[in-house]
Parts: structure tokens; C-alpha cells; sequence
């Protein structure tokens, strides 16, 4: 029998008064959540009757007291407790969040057996909650959920809070300064797998919490989260959707921003960029962008732009970024500053396996390396990868194949598909929804994503295609990019002012592949449809299987 106890009451005076002084959980520590039929609130307390009488006094929209206790709670553990079941509750969608950001001294250190509340405890209480209808979903589906994956509410480490702390200093600092014509930059940089879009959620959050707090120094700004993803997108209007303090026009892709306050003549507060790698970097009539740079346009139009990059995942040649010409808009900026994320989150990896990943990236095919937590495999045919993707599905679920961009795709309506290389097996690829993620979606198991369906999210188990353009040179012992047989028409389109442009093409192509690799946070399969890079994976993976 669970040793989780769920006390249920109506949300009024007359139940405080009601509670008996000598209650074993008053003076005791214990979490609750209060609802009503769309909002909620979620918080922990020694004090939970004098907490209740607070919350009589502000709450809104909440009918419901739900206190729950356990014989071994202490401090730590219903903290700990809290900050998960917010994060959970995020990502069930049954309730809009009244909840506010954690903040830095809020951190959720190591305390005695930890995991057994982590793991054990929590399991327990959410399947009372389940039972009693309070959520809508189990925890493994919830963990699944991209919106779960960039919850503002998420326990940050120390690094990303002192990250948190570094941009909201920063912000505050320079929108107490006198404004140029061009506004202040922060440069956060980081790798795939690093966490970047999960403290820029956080941040956003908090800035736009104390945006309308009278004694803050952000109280009445104008603020915007963009990014040029489409799917990243759908999250982050998916999450606006269910915490209070955030609203979907607060979200934005470049182009409409820029238009829009151009329009207006108007100038936001602080403009922060996720995938800043994906700006436009020149014109483009196509996406109706017609300034020189969306950052630039965008220093011009926000006192402040803190922009999350990664050079290594620039996929178009119109959004190719270089050392030059960000140390150029750094130079216009009023003020810029620079931060550095390290720390791999996303794969369960150890080093040799992320440092084979990025040798791979620079053309080199080291020995296979051995994790005996992370499974890195190669397969012989498409068919028997899929079939691996599907099984890894089925027990630990988001598992798909994707691909990269080497095979034929129209915006016609028709399907389109990732062949194997003698031909005789094939998946439909790069299909997209309009209203959800679409590795969220359960039959796109039996599709292949491309570059533009999975950047930014996580996969448990990725099987990644490589296509026609990734080839092996036996004689060189080395990856040849094949930049003719990459059909991605448009990532090649705006090649004036390059002065390499193959070596620009490659460079597409090989960032392609960095993204596609580091999706899987349990394992990677591939299949590499060249039969000499097929083969020097096979056999490499032969040679570690007979060590």
C-alpha cells in the first residue's frame, strides 16, 4: 500500500477553520495543489494553514485544496517534489500554471536519498494523482512531450542557473542605459545537446513574469522570444498555452517580428533568439525578409538582444554565419557580452562516443567506441534499422528514423520517400503538420524525419540515414561530401558574397549531420546507403564486437 496520502477540500474559509490544531500535517512539511476546472497552483509548505489563509486572500479561479503528505517528508524532499510535479503538470496540459520561475537561491541541491523521493515517491504520488483524475497522463508519455522538454519550470545545474542570473543582470543593467541605434547583444554559445533552449525558456519566463511586477526593473516591457524553426515554434505556443504568465503573441519567427515593428515604429525591450544559427544572414524575397541581416534588423528594433547560437548548425547557406561577420554586429551593438554552455544534457553518452560524433562531423571515421550506456550501432539494410527503431519505440517510445537531405521532396502535397540503396525498401520522409511536433506524432514511427522536423528535440533512440551525399574514401580513409547529390534546393540558394561556395555547401551538409547525430539520448543507429561507408562501418563495428 502507498504511504502517500492525498487529503481532498473545497477552497474556502470555512475548511481552514475547520482543520483541527493537533492535525499531524500542520507544522509538518507537505506539498499541494489547488485547482479549479482550468488553472492550478502547485506549491510545498511547513505551514500549510497559515499558507492556506494567504492563498484564500489572492488565488483566483481555484476550488479545489489538494494537500498531500507522506510519514517521510522532510524539507528538501517536498522542495524537490514541488518543482518536479510543476514541470510535470506543464506537461500534462490539464491546467494552465499560476506558478512563477524558480530563481537561484530556489536551487534544487543533492539531499539524503534523493533518488528514492526522485524516483520511488514521486512514481507513487503521480499515479494517485492519475487515479483521481487530476492529470490527464501517465509519466512516460508526459516525458516524451517536447513541451515537458523545454518547460520553463525545469530544475536547472548550476551552470545554466548561473547563466540565468549572467542574462537577467545583464538585461536589467542595459535597460537602465541610454539607448544607441543599435541595441546591447549577449552571444550564448553551446553545441547540440547542451541545454541552451531550456534556460532560454526559463529566462523568458521570469522576464515576462516581472514584466508586470511594479517593483522590477522589467515592469511594462515589451519582450519577444523568436526563433526561425517552425516546429521549435509549435512548442513554445504549445507552452505559452499553459503557464499564466505567458502569452502566444509573445512568440514570434524573425521576418513578421522585424516586419511588424518596422511597421509600427515601434522598438521592443528585449528581443531574445533561440537557433540564432538560423537568422537570415542576407535577403530573402522568398520569406519576405528584405533587410541585409535579421540580427541587425533586430539590434535596431530592441534595446536588448540576447541571441543562443551554435555555428555548427547553420544549415543554409542564406543563414551562413562566420566569425567576421558576428564580430561585426557585436561591434554595432551598444554593448555586447559573451557566454559559453559546455555541458552535454541530451545524450547519455560518454566522451568517446560524443568525440567519435564530432570527429565524424570533420570527415574522420575513428575506431567505433564502446559505452556500455549509450548503444551505437550500424546496420546492414534501411529495412532492419527501422524495424530496431520500431521495437526501441515501442519500449521506451519517441523513437524514429530521419535523414539526411539526399532525396527528392516537393511542397506538392505528394509523398515522398528515403530509399534504401538497392531500392527496395523505402519510408515516407519529411512530412509536417501544421498543429503538432512531428515526432510527437505516433504514426511518423513509420516515416523518416529530415533536418527541418527534428532540430532542437530530443529523440530516446535515433536511426539516422545517411544519404547519397556522405560518402567514404577507402584510400584516404576519410568522408567525402558529395555537395551535388545534397537535394536540400533551397539550403544552397544565396551563395553571393561566399567566396568558397563548395566548401560552404560541405560545411552545410557536414552541420546537417552534427544535428542528425546528436538527437538520441539512449542510442544511435545508422544506416549509410554508400556501400564503402556502409561497409568501413560494418566492419568497425565488427571489429569492436570481436575485442
Amino acid at each position: 500500500m502507498s504511504a502517500i496520502e492525498i487529503l481532498f477540500w473545497p477552497f474556502e474559509q470555512k475548511t481552514i477553520n475547520q482543520i483541527n490544531n493537533n492535525e499531524s500535517f500542520l507544522n509538518y512539511p507537505v506539498i499541494y495543489i489547488l485547482n479549479g476546472k482550468k488553472e492550478a497552483y502547485i506549491g510545498e509548505t511547513v505551514y500549510f494553514k497559515n499558507r492556506m489563509k494567504a492563498h484564500l486572500k489572492s488565488r483566483r479561479n481555484i476550488d479545489q485544496i489538494n494537500l498531500i503528505k507522506h510519514k517521510k517528508f522532510n524539507r528538501s524532499a517536498t522542495f524537490h517534489l514541488e518543482t518536479k510535479l510543476i514541470n510535470y503538470f506543464l506537461g500534462d496540459e490539464k491546467y494552465t500554471l499560476q506558478n512563477k520561475s524558480k530563481t537561484a537561491s530556489d536551487f534544487t541541491h543533492n539531499y539524503y536519498n534523493k533518488s528514492l523521493y526522485d524516483q520511488k515517491i514521486f512514481a507513487e504520488l503521480w499515479k494517485k494523482l492519475y487515479d483521481e483524475q487530476l492529470v490527464n497522463n501517465q509519466l512516460h508519455e508526459i516525458e516524451n512531450k517536447d513541451i515537458f522538454k523545454l518547460s520553463p519550470f525545469k530544475e536547472l545545474t548550476l551552470e545554466q542557473l548561473d547563466l540565468k542570473e549572467r542574462v537577467l543582470e545583464f538585461c536589467a543593467t542595459q535597460l537602465q542605459t541610454e539607448p544607441g541605434q543599435y541595441g546591447s547583444l549577449l552571444v550564448v554559445e553551446g553545441e547540440a545537446g547542451v541545454g541552451k533552449s531550456v534556460v532560454l525558456s526559463s529566462i523568458f519566463n521570469t522576464v515576462q513574469e516581472n514584466a508586470s511586477e511594479q517593483s522590477s526593473v522589467f515592469n511594462g516591457t515589451r519582450n519577444y522570444l523568436v526563433v526561425n524553426h517552425e516546429e521549435m515554434f509549435k512548442t513554445y505556443k504549445g507552452i505559452a498555452k499553459q503557464v499564466k504568465h505567458l502569452k502566444v503573441k509573445d512568440f514570434a519567427k524573425p521576418t513578421p517580428l522585424i516586419n511588424q515593428l518596422q511597421k509600427e515604429d515601434e522598438r521592443a525591450d528585449i528581443i531574445f533568439v533561440d537557433e540564432a544559427h538560423l537568422l537570415l544572414t542576407k535577403q530573402d524575397a522568398y520569406n519576405n525578409f528584405y533587410g541585409h541581416n535579421q540580427l541587425e534588423e533586430l539590434l535596431k528594433l530592441a534595446r536588448v538582444v540576447v541571441m543562443i547560437y551554435d555555428q555548427d548548425q547553420v544549415l543554409k547557406l542564406k543563414s551562413l554565419w562566420n566569425a567576421e561577420s558576428l564580430e561585426k554586429l557585436k561591434r554595432l551593438s551598444t554593448y555586447h557580452e559573451e557566454y559559453q554552455l559546455t555541458n552535454q544534457f541530451r545524450m547519455q553518452a560518454n566522451d568517446d562516443v560524443i568525440n567519435w560524433i564530432n570527429d565524424f562531423k570533420q570527415k574522420k571515421v575513428g575506431p567505433l567506441p564502446k559505452d556500455e550506456g549509450y548503444e551505437l550501432r550500424i546496420f546492414e539494410t534501411l529495412e532492419e534499422m527501422h524495424g530496431e527503431i520500431i521495437k526501441k519505440n515501442n519500449d521506451y517510445g519517441l523513437s524514429r528514423v530521419v535523414s539526411t537531405f539526399d532525396f527528392l521532396h516537393k511542397k506538392d502535397g505528394k509523398t515522398y520517400y528515403v530509399r534504401e540503396s538497392n531500392g527496395d525498401y523505402r519510408m515516407p520522409w519529411n512530412t509536417t503538420s501544421t498543429r503538432y511536433t512531428w515526432a510527437e506524432k505516433a504514426d511518423t514511427v513509420n516515416e523518416a524525419g529530415s533536418i527541418y522536423t527534428i532540430q532542437g528535440f530530443d529523440l530516446n533512440y535515433v536511426g539516422v540515414v545517411l544519404g547519397p551525399s556522405v560518402q567514404y574514401d577507402p584510400a584516404k580513409d576519410e568522408i567525402v561530401i558529395d555537395t551535388s547529390k545534397y537535394m536540400d534546393i533551397g539550403a544552397y540558394t544565396g551563395t553571393e558574397g561566399i567566396e568558397d561556395v563548395i566548401q560552404a555547401k560541405e560545411r552545410i551538409v557536414l552541420n546537417s549531420l552534427n544535428v542528425l547525430m546528436k538527437r538520441g539520448i539512449r542510442g544511435l543507429f545508422i544506416y549509410a546507403v554508400d556501400q564503402a561507408l556502409r561497409k568501413k562501418l560494418l566492419d568497425d563495428q565488427a571489429k569492436l564486437e570481436g575485442c
